[in-house]
């Protein structure tokens, strides 16, 4: 069964573009993990949220690849230094 997750990030206004920058670079390390089958990074038309998406064949891969991304700083859950909000994150399980 597919695990996946949509998560929405809230950075300030003016740490969007470095935000997403990150988000991508943590996409890419996703890329290359065992039972990866899917990432993207998107930003809402009013920008005011930036949402990231991603499959993995199990929530047993999916938390590997999560480890991979805790060394690049990223933070399932909370916030960083470029957030004001904390973020959303849902699980997902394809049926």
């Amino acid at each position: 069964m597919a695990f996946g997750f949509v998560a929405f990030h809230y950075p300030a206004p003016e740490h969007v573009e470095e935000f997403v920058g990150q988000c991508h670079q943590v996409a890419e390390a996703a890329r290359s993990q065992p039972g990866f089958l899917s990432v993207g990074v998107w930003v809402t038309p009013d920008g005011e949220a930036v949402v990231t998406t991603g499959t993995f064949a199990s929530e047993e891969t999916f938390r590997a690849a999560a480890e991979v991304a805790r060394e690049l700083g990223a933070t399932p859950e909370g916030l960083s230094d470029l957030e004001v909000r904390p973020r959303q994150v849902h699980y997902l399980l394809s049926r």
